[in-house]
């Protein structure tokens, strides 16, 4: 019989926050402000990522920064309920995969969780990275995706996303006339080997996704949550409603 996820489940102790964005289709929010520190219901987009990796098990984070570096870093200083580290991206922005690559020497060997901070959802079951981390297997997998259903969020349009086999083996799709049954919410569990080998400049993590499908270590693990997509204005109004009444 399966185990109930719970706060016990053993995971990843250290994340990799992924911070550093220009936050374009936040403006007028970012005018000022990184899109990391936009407040939604009163607590920012980072410090809300941050919350749900501590509860998590999660001791250490590493946060990359670029776009108003030193706001973030200042923010950071607050925070002592985790060892915070950060990765300098203020030369150049370094992409998903450039960015956890960049942090390769702060994260160690052992699998790590990574986050997206423009994530947000409301549990509707077992919580979600407790669910991540009990379906987390790395005989059978480098990464691991936190995924949700079509129709059970706001911020999942258009037929990009995944097929999910019984297995719970993916395959990234981005043809138009293929309605995909799943969304990556920007959440998950690798390896960061899957890395070694991609340089040190700036690179998308999507080509290594479709190498892991190729060898069957793409996996995804769907969320019992209603999820949250803060991508411009409109969406963080959206979220501020739908967090403001489930409180």
């Amino acid at each position: 019989m399966t185990t109930p996820p719970g706060p016990g489940t053993p995971g990843p102790s250290t994340a990799m926050v992924l911070a550093a964005g220009l936050g374009t289709r936040m403006r007028p929010l970012t005018d000022r402000r990184p899109k990391a520190l936009v407040e939604v219901a009163g607590r920012t987009l980072l410090d809300r990522t941050l919350d749900k990796l501590a509860a998590a098990g999660v001791r250490r984070a590493v946060v990359n920064v670029h776009h108003f570096a030193d706001q973030v870093e200042a923010h950071l200083a607050a925070r002592k309920d985790l060892e915070i580290l950060v990765s300098d991206e203020r030369t150049a922005l370094l992409d998903s995969g450039g960015g956890i690559q960049r942090a390769r020497r702060l994260l160690g060997e052992d699998p790590i969780f990574v986050a997206n901070i423009d994530s947000l959802w409301l549990e509707e079951g077992a919580p979600a990275l407790e669910s991540l981390k009990l379906a987390w297997d790395p005989a059978r997998m480098d990464l691991l995706l936190l995924l949700v259903a079509r129709g059970n969020g706001i911020g999942f349009e258009g037929p990009q996303g995944f097929l999910r086999d019984a297995e719970g083996r993916l395959t990234h799709s981005t043809d138009p006339d293929v309605v995909t049954p799943f969304a990556n919410v920007g959440f998950g569990i690798l390896k960061p080997q899957i890395l070694d080998g991609q340089g040190d400049g700036a690179f998308s993590i999507v080509p290594v996704w479709h190498e892991l499908q190729a060898k069957g270590r793409l996996h995804g693990a769907p969320m019992q949550a209603f999820w949250m997509h803060v991508g411009d204005p409109a969406a963080r109004d959206a979220a501020e409603a739908l967090l403001g009444e489930a409180s």
